[in-house]
């Protein structure tokens, strides 16, 4: 398998142009054909891979630490004609099922991304349909704030996954279509099922599309139109950005290293020992931030294997507490880049499909922002006792609540991870607002629940190491589907029927003959031959 790497640079992109105008960034995709992260395939029509997509986050990432002057984001294709065909289907064809998982999960995450910009940072997006606009091209429109579609009496959009594919549109398609442009059901049914799309006055009126524009006034529209949602920004003037410095990142086959987080991989438990270390330099929660993003983008993409990633953390409490102070109480654009990056990482967790375990111990920092982190786990253990290294130490465990952790980071569903963990609780939740700001021991962290267990410092080792191997003895299908179950309580939004919903249904097509068999339509695409399904509804 591919080893991927997310480290990527505008002066090395391949497929993306990025051109700065303030307070207009153009973004233009313009992708490389033989540029394709794995051999086997021609990225033609603008259609994109993994590594197209690592340019695009990359890109939205540093919009928004790098150019805080940027309010309003043009993103349009270089390419004559066509905007984008969408995901490589071939690429697609040709993959294991854990890469067309990872890709699509990837590529939803860098579509909420842009919303995110676009609602929490003033940076405002624009889809300029300037071509044909199909599948995953759409869905990259749809996560635009506006799309203006060229009026040349051809270009569609459209979203033809399911007659010619035979599977669903994988990056939010089905869902941003009805709940976030309101496409009435019956106009979406008919859209989704056209494996030619819609164009002109027909895209504008079932809400598709926001405008149409003549080819030879496309250009200044798209501008103006940009002008004017810049206007509603309220990103600041004359600040300046920082610049997003490459990661300082040791690996080798057993560990992954950078300077705030370090990971132990024993490929024999299929387990990862992932320890986040507390601050230690000014501009820590940035830089820790920055190592987990893209630790949790090579561990998911590279090491499908290792199915159990364990947490720990080291360092003073009371220096995590400072750090996120400094965050939460800033009223800098930065500070608000930071809060949002860091809540984007633990979203990224949130849907990670591996079990989450957290292991709270002496010398360990789970206060705050951290805490989030151990909450964001499947199950916590706590040691109630010293040190195993150190029976005589008086040091013992503890975590603390603070305000970070009362709807700073919301996850998915809109709730806080302890809304989510005690739902509809509300006294219960009023309780723990009480008891913010102050060392919790493990019996008081049993009391409110805030952990699974806590074993005393004879059965720790014991305690912990049956917890691993159990997962371990356990179907990872299974452990997938539960998981996510009980991480996702409460509402729905559309966050939480992308990833749970519509990728769910999207995994299970993948499998399917219909879709991967040798004669799914998957397969056949571009072969000439028509698919044969089992007509059997399931």
């Amino acid at each position: 398998m591919t080893t991927v790497s997310f480290d990527r640079h505008p002066d090395s992109y391949r497929h993306w142009r990025l051109r700065i105008e303030p307070p207009l960034a153009w973004l233009e995709m313009d992708v490389d054909e033989q540029g394709g992260l794995v051999p086997g395939y021609e990225l033609k029509l603008n259609s994109y891979d993994l590594g197209v997509d690592i340019e695009l986050y990359d890109a939205v990432q540093r919009l928004r630490f790098e150019h805080p002057e940027v309010r309003a984001v043009i993103l349009t294709s270089a390419k004559d004609k066509v905007f984008c065909a969408g995901a490589n289907i071939r690429m697609l064809a040709g993959s294991p099922h854990e890469w067309k998982v990872n890709f699509c999960k990837f590529t939803n995450e860098t579509r909420n991304g842009i919303e995110d910009a676009t609602e929490n940072s003033g940076q405002i997006y624009l889809a300029a349909v300037n071509g044909s606009c199909a599948g995953g091209g759409y869905e990259i429109a749809l996560a635009c704030e506006k799309i203006l579609l060229v009026d040349d009496n051809s270009s569609t959009v459209a979203l033809p996954e399911v007659p010619l594919l035979g599977v669903l549109p994988g990056t939010g398609g089905l869902t941003r279509v009805t709940d976030k442009r309101r496409v009435r059901k019956d106009r979406a049914d008919v859209f989704v099922t056209r494996p030619d799309g819609v164009k002109g006055r027909t895209a504008v009126d079932w809400r598709l599309v926001d405008e149409l524009v003549p080819r030879q006034e496309f250009r200044a529209v798209v501008e103006q139109r940009a002008r004017e949602l810049a206007a509603r920004s309220n990103r600041p003037e004359n600040a300046q950005g920082i610049v997003l410095e490459p990661l300082q990142r040791t690996e080798d086959d057993d560990r992954i290293a950078y300077p705030n987080t370090t990971a132990e991989l024993d490929r024999a438990a299929g387990v990862v020992t992932i320890t986040v270390r507390g601050p230690r330099a000014d501009g820590w929660l940035l830089a820790m931030t920055r190592e987990l993003d893209d630790l949790i983008l090579r561990l998911r993409t590279n090491e499908p294997e290792l199915g159990t990633w364990v947490f720990r953390t080291e360092g003073d409490p009371d220096a995590v507490l400072a750090a996120e102070r400094e965050v939460l109480t800033g009223s800098d654009w930065l500070s608000n880049e930071v809060l949002h990056y860091y809540k984007r990482t633990l979203k990224r967790l949130d849907v990670t499909s591996r079990s989450l375990i957290a292991l709270i111990e002496p010398g360990g920092c789970f206060a705050g922002v951290l805490l989030e982190l151990a909450l964001a786990c499947d199950r916590q253990y706590m040691l109630d006792g010293p040190p195993i290294d150190d029976e005589d130490s008086d040091e013992r465990a503890a975590i603390v609540l603070s305000d970070a952790n009362f709807g700073a980071f919301p996850m998915g569903n809109g709730l806080s991870r302890l809304e989510s963990r005690f739902y509809g609780e509300h006294d219960h939740l009023d309780w723990l607002k009480r008891e913010r700001d102050r060392r919790l021991s493990a019996g008081e962290a049993v009391e409110l629940g805030l952990v699974t267990e806590a074993p005393d410092d004879i059965d720790w080792e014991d305690e912990i190491r049956i917890v691993l191997e159990g997962r371990a003895a356990l179907s990872p299908d299974a452990l997938t589907g539960m998981e996510a179950n009980h991480r996702f309580v409460g509402p729905e939004t559309i966050e939480t029927k992308i990833f749970g919903r519509l990728t769910a249904w999207q995994n299970w097509i993948f499998t399917r003959p219909n879709a991967s068999g040798p004669e799914g339509a998957l397969r056949r695409y571009g072969t000439g031959q028509k698919a044969s399904f089992d007509r059997k509804r399931v």
